[in-house]
């Protein structure tokens, strides 16, 4: 279904379950072609235990399957997949040290990017 995704890199680490909005992974799929280098998704859905044990906000937008983190390896990759998500359109963009965090919850303030 998409080029450069499995559905099973989205499953939540500690029950495996599954809820993931076609049109994130849609965006992400563009948004990989476009920057040219690998996104690692370290986080996708996430149950509501999952969430919990490590620190999410109760309402993350991982829970409705409308969230996933990126992992960023070095600045000329961190560079690459912000500049293409910006591209394809996203606008909620979160930038950690080690990880972009992106999202379609439009249940929330958009246009945003923020730092942890």
């Amino acid at each position: 279904m998409w080029k450069h995704f499995k559905i099973e890199e989205f499953k939540c680490p500690c029950c495996g379950g599954l809820i993931i909005d076609e049109h994130l992974v849609d965006l992400l799929d563009q948004a990989r072609e476009i920057a040219g280098v690998p996104f690692l998704i370290t986080s996708g859905y996430r149950c509501k235990k999952h969430n919990e044990e490590i620190g999410g906000k109760p309402n993350s937008a991982h829970l409705k399957g409308q969230a996933a983190d990126i992992a960023v390896p070095s600045s000329q990759h961190c560079y690459a997949i912000l500049r293409a998500l910006l591209e394809v359109g996203f606008m909620r963009i979160g930038i950690a040290k080690d990880f972009i965090h992106v999202d379609i919850d439009w249940s929330k303030p958009h246009p945003v990017i923020w730092v942890y």
